[in-house]
């Protein structure tokens, strides 16, 4: 069964060699449902910048405590280890997990631990001109966002989980938003009615043959005869 892990981080700036991760949040997933969470705060010994801060609003004081990098790094690597990496925008996440296993004289590297998949140009390419952030993307799949105060690493992993699924099926298994109004919240009139695959192109339909075909109508004449009434108009039996 596939593993995959949906990740997130959060750091006190933008650019990897100078700004560490202080929250990494990711989403495991088996066969497309949640199995469980993990999430780490990080002390990064330094400030964050002032935009970031905005951002996230984890504060130096709040991380002063927290576990550093190379004190959680075997555990990180065995979660990613042979699972399919999920990450929104990933050059930015995998830049600075990469710039973190080498201060921590690491030799592994995020795409030597898994598969790396970006849902930024996947959604690009199933939204052509539409925007692509994490924001966008919850209110086109109708997954609800309205918590999302702030930035925050297992937050936004639980989001784009949803997304995700939506985006490559409509599956509503993570259980992590109500299902009250169909999958992942989304009202039914929502979902694409053309299947396609992860890459959005659409998906082989294989018709039935005249056998298949036979004993398909073969069984909704049991059925009209069972329940004196037709399932599909306009699909009577002869």
């Amino acid at each position: 069964m596939s593993r995959q892990i949906v990740l997130d981080t959060e750091t006190t700036g933008l650019e990897a060699r100078e700004h560490r991760i202080i929250e990494i949040g990711c989403i495991e997933m088996r066969g497309r449902r949640f199995v469980g969470e993990q999430r780490w705060y990080l002390n990064p010994d330094r400030d964050s910048d002032p935009g970031a801060l905005e951002v996230h609003g984890l504060t130096t004081q709040f991380l002063s405590d927290k576990p550093r990098f190379a004190q959680i790094v075997n555990d990180l690597v065995s979660l990613l280890r042979g699972a399919e990496i999920i990450i929104h925008n990933a050059p930015f996440d995998v830049g600075f997990l990469d710039a973190e296993f080498q201060r921590a004289g690491r030799m592994e590297r995020v795409a030597q631990l898994g598969t790396v998949t970006d849902t930024v140009p996947m959604a690009k390419k199933l939204h052509p001109g539409q925007r692509a952030s994490l924001d966008a993307l919850c209110k086109r799949y109708g997954v609800d966002n309205s918590h999302r105060e702030l930035h925050g690493a297992l937050l936004d992993a639980r989001l784009l989980a949803e997304v995700y699924l939506a985006m490559t099926g409509g599956q509503a298994a993570l259980g992590l938003a109500s299902d009250a109004d169909g999958p992942l919240g989304r009202s039914p009139s929502r979902q694409s009615a053309s299947p396609t695959s992860a890459s959005g192109t659409p998906l082989r339909v294989i018709p039935p043959n005249d056998d298949e075909q036979v004993a398909h109508r073969e069984r909704l004449a049991g059925i009209v005869k069972k329940s004196g009434r037709t399932l599909w108009p306009g699909e009577l039996p002869d």
